[in-house]
């Protein structure tokens, strides 16, 4: 949805635990299903990296091993672009008030900092017991896994006006992006000088992430729009199958492969010789809020459904196949002599010829009642990374926002587009190459 593509789709120790089973392995050991997950009461990455204990198992036999819980904030590259998606999302966009260069370089210092420790699972700050002061860390997430966090960070078009000196710096791929067909845009879900998406398998400590990244911009920045995004989770699909949208279609099927680091360095990762060294082993993110007109995609037939995306729902495959990753025959017709796949199928105009790709990293979203209409809030937050999005994101768009067969059942509400530095080594910044 905007679903551009097919191809898409696609520091200080915490506490301890005293040997005490925490809230989270109790209500897996009552056996709390759906309402537990919706809760944040399990995913992937717990505590006890998924292994099977009785009740009657000493606490003082569970291993405290996080290591596999946990997605290090430093590298090459920013974490929470290659790395799996994991179940939680919570994307924000902060207006940077900073008066001078040196106050927004300090914000990225601090930030990396307190990015670097919550990857880790940690506490902010070195103590939280002096009564006569706030609390150094939020504390919603104390003794609660790393449930592999992931913290990316970028910077939009805006944030290069010229308040700080850093017009030159602007990359030209970092382009405000033209009007698509089907696009109602408001500005409470629009643009942004900051980007920050906050990743984790449990909606608690993504949210604790944002909380606490919004409390350290305070006098240097304010957020200006957020959304949550959800999928199915790790836990309640241990065979890790390609996750499906609202409208009950796998999405992200054509993603490129993240171990091929040629398709990589093709696809995703800026380059020097792109005309800005700053962003070397970096990437260009697309956000689009695109609202799914549910109560209608509800009363539509299975075949005008799978006509639409040009895939069937149930197995994921191609119109006219019969596995999800089978190849797209855009030749093959039917008995009548017309195209099995249509011709303004989703999947035909993603895939075009196949040449362009994007990283697309969406997820499903519900922001409750439409009060103006009553009818549901609920769509796809998609998220895309591109090497260029004048020569991906931007022609992919285009072409579907002048006849996609989906565009009867969604709408776009925002928009926004992001810079993503590169990755930072122990000991230095995010944004460093900039600043």
């Amino acid at each position: 949805m905007d679903r551009p593509t097919e191809h898409n789709e696609g520091q200080t120790k915490s506490k301890p635990t005293d040997n005490k089973i925490s809230r989270r392995d109790l209500l897996r050991l009552a056996g709390v299903g759906g309402a537990g997950l919706l809760l944040g009461a399990t995913g992937v990455g717990s505590l006890f990296s998924g292994q099977m204990r009785s009740a009657a198992k000493p606490a003082s036999q569970i291993p405290e091993d996080k290591s596999a819980d946990i997605v290090s904030f430093y590298g090459k590259h920013q974490a929470g672009i290659t790395t799996p998606a994991q179940d939680f999302i919570i994307f924000a966009a902060f207006d940077v008030t900073a008066a001078a260069l040196g106050d927004v370089r300090k914000l990225f210092q601090d930030w990396t900092k307190a990015a670097a420790a919550m990857a880790k699972g940690e506490l902010l700050g070195d103590s939280n017991d002096n009564l006569n002061l706030p609390p150094s860390d939020t504390g919603e997430a104390e003794g609660l896994s790393p449930s592999r966090t992931t913290i990316t960070f970028g910077v939009g078009p805006s944030f290069f006006d010229g308040r700080y000196g850093l017009a030159g710096k602007r990359p030209a791929p970092l382009t405000d992006l033209p009007a698509f067909g089907g696009d109602e845009l408001r500005e409470e879900w629009s643009g942004g000088d900051i980007g920050v998406q906050v990743n984790a398998n449990d909606m608690q400590i993504a949210f604790h992430a944002l909380r606490n990244l919004a409390r350290i911009a305070r006098g240097k920045a304010v957020l200006r729009w957020t959304q949550e995004g959800f999928q199915r989770t790790s836990s309640s699909d241990p065979s890790g199958a390609t996750p499906r949208n609202l409208m009950g279609f796998r999405d992200g099927t054509g993603n490129p492969d993240v171990t091929d680091e040629a398709e990589m360095n093709k696809v995703v990762w800026a380059s020097a010789a792109d005309g800005m060294a700053w962003m070397n082993g970096g990437s260009y993110m697309a956000v689009r809020r695109i609202r799914m007109r549910v109560e209608v995609w509800d009363r539509s037939t299975l075949g005008d459904q799978e006509a639409t995306f040009g895939r069937h729902r149930a197995s994921g495959a191609p119109l006219g196949a019969v596995h999800e990753r089978d190849k797209l025959d855009f030749d093959q017709k039917d008995e009548k002599g017309k195209p099995v796949i249509p011709m303004n199928a989703h999947v035909r105009l993603a895939h075009g010829d196949g040449t362009v790709k994007i990283l697309r990293r969406s997820y499903s979203y519900s922001s409750g009642i439409d009060n103006k209409t009553g009818q549901l809030d609920a769509g796809l937050l998609f998220i895309c990374y591109n090497r260029d999005s004048r020569k991906q994101f931007i022609p992919m768009q285009q072409k579907l926002g002048q006849s996609d067969l989906l565009n009867e059942y969604i709408v776009h509400t925002g928009s926004a587009v992001f810079a993503c530095f590169p990755g930072v080594s122990e000991g230095g910044y995010i944004g460093e190459t900039l600043f």
